[in-house]
């Protein structure tokens, strides 16, 4: 499994953070210079159909060896970062053997990932960690997910005895913007269902998650001189402050789990003439998720009565629960689960508390299932992956395979 790690360590190096205010597809360069490597890659290990579209969407096929005809399976995963945090300069870490306790990411900084904070590091004892250092991201969303895609179809490459049917492989562009699947061309990738690899700990299997909106709110103020501002000032922070008061407080991130869904506000830019928020809407329960958009325009509706029209809301819909487009073909789940059973991996059976480009493919006639890479903490500087996880991502998606072709 070393070009495994290699691999990863070198796609981590790549910057390739997504950006939400640009309206070009993909919405950075660096993201369309990556895809342009990545094809070469594909191209060097012996894929065919090697591709990249003008949109920056990567696809790949490996014929099948066999005489039978069996189901077309693809393996997806994205290119771009969550701009939530900087992926320029990636500088990873490996800690070989990992034996508990505190992990100092940087000295200088005083940034320590500790079991404390994140417990779930007890289960890594005995393990080789790859962290960040401090500064950054690291980028095994999902950038973990590629390298082990592409190790996998190295190694039937290499290994061309083994039995499998045609297997296609895709990468994305803006997947962590909601934009990852807007120029997906489904009956191009030609699959009869896929799996993104993009979960988190080793085991995690996924075919629910949360039904998504996105809302941008901008409020006009009056600025006054303070000495003078009585009944004339309008101060669009604290009316920013009033709105934001009036969502169910205990409906947030970091109050909520399993099933629960949540508001969450993303950005706050503000000045007493002007203020802009942004918040994402989540819940995997339809209905709810759609009372809780009426909650929010309702709110701002009661600040227009009381303020005038200087409020103006925008709500987007993101994406859907791909749990209505898998459960009519559950054995693609199955298929899944019985693939991580038979190389040793316990399952982990729940719902996404967030979306994949899984969630767009369903709905767009291609069930996408979601599997693990074994990364942890994404989205910030704590973020890390074991090279075992990594390792077994890959036995799992061969297995999958393999059961395909059975």
């Amino acid at each position: 499994m070393k070009n495994l790690v290699d691999r990863f360590l070198k796609y981590v190096k790549i910057e390739t953070t997504s950006n939400e205010s640009s309206t070009s597809v993909p919405s950075t360069e660096t993201q369309m210079n990556f895809a342009k490597e990545l094809a070469n890659e594909l191209n060097n290990i012996g894929m065919t159909d090697v591709s990249v579209d003008s949109n920056g969407y990567v696809t790949a096929t490996l014929p099948s060896n066999i005489d039978k005809k069996v189901s077309t399976v693809g393996f997806i995963a994205h290119m771009d970062t969550s701009p939530d945090m900087s992926g320029l300069n990636v500088k990873p870490n490996i800690i070989k053997n990992y034996q508990g306790g505190d992990i100092v990411l940087n000295k200088e900084e005083n940034i320590v990932l500790s079991p404390k904070d994140f417990p779930e590091l007890n289960d890594h004892i005995g393990l080789d960690l790859i962290t960040t250092d401090g500064t950054t991201l690291l980028g095994a969303d999902n950038k973990a997910g590629i390298a082990e895609i592409v190790s996998a179809m190295e190694y039937l490459l290499n290994n061309p005895d083994i039995p499998h049917g045609t297997i296609k492989v895709g990468f994305t562009p803006d997947e962590e913007i909601g934009r990852g699947t807007d120029y997906f061309d489904v009956e191009k990738f030609n699959a009869d269902f896929a799996y993104t690899v993009d979960g988190g700990p080793i085991g995690e299997l996924e075919y629910e998650n949360f039904n998504a909106a996105s809302a941008r709110i901008s409020i006009q103020g009056r600025n006054v001189h303070p000495g003078s501002a009585k009944n004339k000032m309008i101060n669009s922070i604290t009316i920013a402050q009033e709105l934001n008061s009036m969502l169910p407080i205990h409906e947030v991130p970091e109050a909520t789990e399993g099933y629960e869904g949540f508001y969450h506000i993303v950005n706050f830019d503000g000045t007493v003439e002007k203020t802009n928020i942004s918040y994402i809407i989540r819940d995997h329960d339809k209905e709810k998720f759609e009372i809780k958009k009426k909650i929010l325009t309702s709110a701002v509706n009661f600040l227009k009565e009381k303020y005038g029209d200087i409020i103006k809301l925008e709500i987007k819909d993101s994406y859907y629960n791909m749990k209505e487009k898998v459960e009519p073909v559950m054995h693609i789940v199955d298929i899944a689960k019985m693939s991580m059973e038979e190389v040793g991996i316990t399952p982990i059976i729940k719902p996404i508390r967030g979306g994949t480009d899984g969630a767009g493919l369903s709905y767009m006639g291609l069930p996408c299932p979601n599997i693990f890479t074994g990364g942890l903490n994404y989205h910030g500087k704590f973020e890390y992956i074991s090279v075992q996880g990594m390792e077994k991502a890959v036995q799992t998606i061969l297995k999958i395979i393999e059961k395909v072709a059975e």
